[in-house]
């Protein structure tokens, strides 16, 4: 998002009065046509947006709410936006939705379109290049400018703003811990999401249960990639290695190790145990179907958008912003990869 001047700034750089800037951006007859000329044209160059959010404030809000997500086709996002959307809805707010397709500039473009005036908030969950990048300066300018925003899921802990997560860590040692009780030795760790925060908390929940259960990490079982495509070329060997238990941190890699394995002719759940991080579709449509962590998406947008809409109509300028993290509690939903305790 590129810096916006205020009307501050270009009255002192061009030495006249506040009022006078504003009277000439607005064509006021009370200001001469040469001043009205210069001001304009400096307020131009310097990216001069007026702020139509302000008014809204002061008179009356536009009642509707801005989504940027970053992947229309992963289902965990879906379900997030059914949830927002419904308790928009119940609560009189409309919504706009953009995709930013993993990235950053996309990001920044959604937010520069509707930064000006034409929402009232933001729900959002960082791009995969903006976490990659840690590029977080338009966040932080538009919560400057007045625009609160809610985080869920990808957040990250440089802006300073509302946030609603699922225990990615817990889960991890919860699911790791379940393939444990069901006797696994080896437990394979499948992720293509590593350069994501939720990727790298899921692999450090991973790590744990290991260690508490008194398991060596064995670097063999772990494929960590970034991309679909290199865990793809990476899988092919796992199975040459003894294993009888795997926990992927994603959807893409637990449905292609469940059918990896049928290829191969692993016989699961008596071979093979496997648990999935997200309950998509895909989960239930595999035979057998898998066992999954669900994120309860629906619930997350829920409570992102009514954290949105509680700051936004308790909203008070003198009020020094609190900042809040609301944390979802996962499901274990066992289906037919795992054995039954």
């Amino acid at each position: 998002m590129k810096s916006k001047a205020t009307l501050k700034q270009i009255a002192k750089e061009l030495g006249v009065s506040v009022s006078t800037v504003s009277k000439a951006l607005s064509n006021s007859p009370e200001i001469s046509e040469p001043t009205k000329i210069r001001v304009q044209e400096f307020a131009k160059l310097k990216n001069y947006k007026p702020n139509n959010l302000a008014v809204n404030l002061k008179n009356k809000r536009s009642r509707t709410i801005g989504v940027i997500i970053p992947n229309i086709l992963n289902p965990f996002f879906a379900k997030v936006f059914s949830g927002i959307e419904k308790a928009a809805n119940d609560k009189g707010y409309n919504v706009i939705t953009c995709i930013s397709n993993e990235s950053l500039e996309k990001e920044i473009h959604a937010m520069d379109m509707l930064s000006n005036g034409t929402i009232d908030g933001f729900i959002l969950s960082i791009s995969e290049e903006t976490q990659k990048e840690q590029s977080f300066k338009h966040f932080k300018e538009a919560i400057a400018e007045g625009l609160p925003i809610v985080m869920f899921d990808r957040i990250s802990d440089e802006v300073n703003c509302d946030k609603v997560i699922v225990d990615d860590f817990d889960s991890a040692v919860d699911g790791v811990n379940h393939l444990v009780k069901l006797k696994c030795k080896n437990i394979a760790l499948l992720s293509t999401i590593d350069n994501l925060s939720v990727g790298k908390l899921r692999a450090e929940g991973y790590e744990k249960a290991l260690k508490d259960n008194g398991y060596e990490i064995n670097e063999d079982i772990i494929i960590r990639t970034e991309t679909p495509e290199d865990f793809d070329v990476k899988l092919a060997s796992l199975f040459d290695k003894k294993i009888d238990g795997i926990f992927a941190l994603d959807e893409h890699a637990s449905v292609m190790a469940h059918k990896t394995a049928i290829k191969k002719g692993i016989r699961i759940p008596d071979e093979l145990n496997i648990i999935g991080f997200a309950d998509g579709v895909w989960s239930r449509r595999l035979t057998p179907s898998l066992s999954t962590i669900s994120q309860h998406g629906p619930e997350i947008g829920e409570a992102a958008a009514n954290m949105l809409i509680e700051k936004l109509e308790s909203k008070n300028e003198d009020e020094t912003p609190v900042y809040n993290t609301r944390v979802i509690k996962t499901e274990l939903r066992q289906r037919e990869s795992t054995r039954k305790l």
